[in-house]
Parts: C-alpha cells; structure tokens; sequence
C-alpha cells in the first residue's frame, strides 16, 4: 500500500532550533509579474513573499508533481519495481486530445515504470501518466481520488485534481501556496528528486521500439538557456491559454533551500522577436531577491558559555559552565543586527539551592530565553559543559560544616563543653583536697617522728 503522508507541519524544532517566525524583511519584492506567488524555506515553511497565494488557479501540467511523486513512493515502498515492463493501452490515450503534450507511447508498445515515470514529468507526455495512474490504481478515477487524498494530507485543501496529467479542466484548481506544500513533501522522495532534476534522459528502446531522447522544460536546468540557473536543483513548469505560464521550483545556496512558486506570468515578445518568459524571468528574479536578502544566521551555538555555576564538594573545580542544550539558527534579513537578540538566562541554583557535586555533562542547570522587540524567539535548557566528581575529603568537610551549623549541634555542643568545663573544675578540685590531704599527713608525720626524737633525747 502506498505510504501515508505526513501532514506538513510548520512548528519548531528543539534538536537544532530554527525559526519559523524570525524578524521580518523591512525589503519586499515589489512588481512580479504573476496572478499569484509565494517563496518560502523548504523544510520550515518559512515565508518569505507571498502575492495572492491562497487564491485559486489552473492547476495544468503542475499536476504531474502529484502524479511522479505518488509513482515515486510506489517504487520507494517496494510496491512496484522501477524495471518492470508495462504495456501502454487504449485505455490511456483516452482523453488526450490534440493540444495535450504527448511522447507517442502508441498502444501496446512496453516502457519500464522508471521510463514511463521520465516520460510522464520529464518529457511531459499525458499519455505516460494515465499509465501510471492505470498500473497504480487499476483506473484512472481511482487514481484521481488517491490524489486529492494525498493533497489533503499534505494539508493542500484548495486543491482539487480532475486528470493525472494536467490537462484543462475548469474543476482542476491548486493555489501557489498548495503547490509549495505538495513539492516541498515531494521533494523529500529521493527518487522524484530524481526524476525531476533531470534535464535530459534516454529511454530503453527495445526490438520494436527505438530509445526516446526526451528533455525537461524546465529552462532553469537547461545550461545553454539564458535562463539557466546553477542553484536551481528541480522544478515544473506549464504553459496554457487558461492558466498562462507557471514555475515551480527548488534551489539552494549556502545551505538555503527554497521553493518558488509563480503562477500566472506571460510571455513578452518583444520588436527584434526575442521573448521574456517571465515564468522564468520571475522566478530567477525571486530567487535572486531572497537569497540577497535573507541567510540562516546563529544566534546561539551549544559551544557557546553563558554561565558560571558555583558547585560544592567538587573534585578540582569549584564551577561548572552552562552552555546552550541546542543551537538556535533563525532565518534572517540581512539587515538585522544579531546583537539586537537579548539573551536572558536563569540558573536553578543559589545559595539557598547549591549546586552540589557530582555533575554530569549535559545535566540541566537552567534556561536561556532570547527575545528580539519583546517577541520571545527561543526558550532552551543550559547544560552542564562538563564533568565534575564528587571530592571525598570536600563532602567530609562539608557534611562537617553543615552539621555544626544545625541548632541542634550547636546545643550538643554547649552541653559538652559545659560537662567538660565541669569535669575540669572538678579534677582541679579533687586534686587540690587530695594535696591538702596528703600534706597534712606528710605534717603529721612529721610531727611524729619529731616529737620521737625528742622523746629519746629527753631519756
């Protein structure tokens, strides 16, 4: 069964925090030449220009974006092999009528998945896509509905497919804001990335059928175009009468990715018969704007020491450093100072609450918030940068301390010394009437003996 898709959520990250919602440009893009058109970060969503994107439009051949990447997930889920022949019917060329974009796949000639799949984004063939859509979901219908299923889960609810390939129909709409939504989430499938970064692919011709040589529209890709872009990575185009010319698009510079989407643009053919698709001249000139005027910019590294915590029973230290759990990296206009962002930090311990060994590295010590204009941008947990054990002789003499400073000990104490103060007086008592005993008898003898001396002179 093809794999449920995750509905694109824009909210934050903690592992590595990066804004959604970071100061806005005082610069705006002025003057695009589209009905409609959004650019925003690929991952975050982040926007960064908008004109009309939420207002409904052809969805033409930016349709096949939905068609490859559901394809893309049936080969990725194991659910069809990208080698296996399928044989084009009747059935397929069902609607196609002569203004569609066709490779010729004539019934009954056989075309790998992975080939039909170029054929159908790359070389833009209609035909290729009623195949797909007819070996993912046995018919066509069927395969519609599994489209605007995904649609919705990928949280695009203004819009609606009637076809697999694009084809005008006045009940198949999406909005510039929707077909960033849906190409953002293709792009994570590394096989439409694939698929949709290729300029140009050969097919496997076999003994009935010579190898197709076909190429993407995507003038962005195209390095003998003027409008040739080195960032560009993939993309979509179409051209009708009813929905005008439309990009959608995908480049990265300096680790920014961005989606483009334009809807609407013309084309300007001008006195010497040179033309502007501004299509691509819009997109080009978007891109141009945004990654001039916006960058990811580090407000807060996990390398940076925010503070100096006081720690007892130590072995060797007597503080610990507190350093940022996670980094945080905002989306930015250029123009904005990074020292306009307050860091405010709070530790958990003082003097009432020490901190008391042992500590590990990455034990919690408190919080830093930054704020830019009293917007808070980021609440992160400080950490302990370091080790630090317990000191035996240090806790012994602590335990020592906090013992005499009880109230309790501080009585037992006094109790002591006064016993001892007691025992004293009473040995140097006792000491005293024992020499006053003892002199005595020493006075008696001698008395004694004198009185026998005198006794034996007097006879």
């Amino acid at each position: 069964m093809l794999r449920k898709i995750a509905v694109f959520l824009i909210a934050a990250l903690v592992i590595q925090v990066f804004s959604y919602y970071p100061a806005k440009s005082s610069v705006t893009f002025r003057d695009l030449a589209a009905r409609s058109a959004i650019i925003a970060e690929k991952d975050t969503g982040l926007v960064l220009y908008e004109s009309n994107s939420h207002i409904r439009h052809p969805a033409d051949a930016l349709t096949k974006i939905m068609t490859l990447y559901i394809a893309a997930q049936m080969v990725e889920n194991d659910d069809i092999s990208d080698h296996e022949l399928i044989t084009m019917t009747e059935t397929a060329w069902y609607d196609i009528n002569d203004n569609s974009t066709t490779q010729d796949i004539l019934p009954g000639e056989e075309m790998t998945f992975i080939d039909l799949m170029y054929s159908a984004y790359v070389g833009n063939a209609n035909e290729a896509c009623n195949m797909l859509a007819l070996r993912i979901s046995g018919s066509i219908d069927a395969f519609v509905r599994l489209m605007n299923e995904q649609a919705k889960e990928m949280g695009a609810d203004n819009t609606q497919f009637m076809n697999a390939h694009g084809q005008y129909n006045d009940s198949q709409y999406t909005t510039a804001h929707d077909q960033f939504l849906i190409f953002s989430t293709a792009m994570k499938s590394a096989l439409f990335t694939e698929v949709s970064s290729t300029f140009r692919h050969i097919t496997e011709g076999t003994d009935e059928v010579e190898s197709r040589t076909i190429t993407n529209s995507n003038s962005l890709l195209n390095q003998s175009s003027r409008y040739f872009y080195r960032h560009c990575i993939s993309g979509r185009d179409s051209a009708t009468y009813e929905g005008g010319y439309s990009l959608v698009a995908l480049a990265e510079e300096d680790g920014l990715a961005l989606v483009s989407v334009v809807l609407g643009s013309d084309v300007i053919i001008f006195d010497d018969e040179s033309t502007d698709m501004r299509n691509f001249s819009e997109s080009l000139r978007l891109f141009q704007w945004a990654f001039t005027q916006f960058a990811w910019r580090d407000i807060l590294k996990t390398t940076d020491l925010l503070a100096r915590v006081p720690i007892l029973h130590g072995s060797g230290a007597d503080f610990v450093n507190a350093r940022p759990e996670s980094s945080l990296t905002l989306l930015l206009d250029n123009s904005i100072p990074l020292d306009s962002f307050i860091q405010s930090s709070t530790i958990f311990y003082d003097e009432n609450n020490p901190l008391v060994a042992p500590v590990s590295a990455g034990d919690v010590l408190g919080e830093v918030i930054v704020t830019r204009n009293g917007v808070e941008y980021a609440k992160i947990a400080l950490v302990a940068n370091t080790n630090v054990s317990l000191s035996g002789v240090e806790y012994i003499r602590g335990q020592i301390v906090d013992l005499l400073s009880t109230n309790t000990a501080r009585n037992i104490l006094f109790i002591l010394a006064a016993i001892l103060i007691l025992y004293i007086a009473l040995v140097i008592r006792y000491n005293i009437v024992r020499a006053n005993r003892i002199r005595k008898i020493k006075n008696a003898k001698d008395d004694i003996v004198k009185e026998r001396h005198q006794n034996f002179r007097d006879n």
